[in-house]
């Protein structure tokens, strides 16, 4: 758990370790939770299918393509700990192929993803 003060900002980084230079990371969906075994039924959303839903959230380029970095401030749980837990979903794409989910940005309802 991260244990977090009011008003706090998380700070956020996603690393993918492999060798191939041809691979890049993105960050698809993030949901964050007061339970670390509950991430459906009291969470919010930071950003689903490439979406931000929070206004919080800020995302931090990074030269590094294997690399994402963000950050965002919890809202407070009512009768919750200052404990949230965060999950995400991360895709891993060619960096050369620019119809990959990793480019494909905010995806609304009704599009499909490609995958490769």
């Amino acid at each position: 758990p991260y244990y977090i003060d009011t008003n706090q900002d998380v700070f956020v980084r996603a690393t993918l370790y492999c060798p191939d230079p041809n691979l890049m990371l993105s960050t698809d969906t993030c949901v964050v939770s007061p339970n670390r075994y509950d991430f459906t039924t009291t969470t919010y959303d930071l950003i689903r299918g490439g979406c931000i839903r929070d206004p919080t959230y800020t995302n931090y380029y990074s030269l590094d393509k294997k690399t994402v970095q963000f950050k965002f401030r919890p809202r407070s749980f009512p009768r919750r700990p200052s404990a949230i837990y965060l999950q995400c979903k991360m895709a891993v794409c060619n960096k050369y192929n620019y119809f990959s989910r990793c480019y494909q940005g905010c995806m609304t309802r009704g599009k499909k993803g490609t995958s490769d």
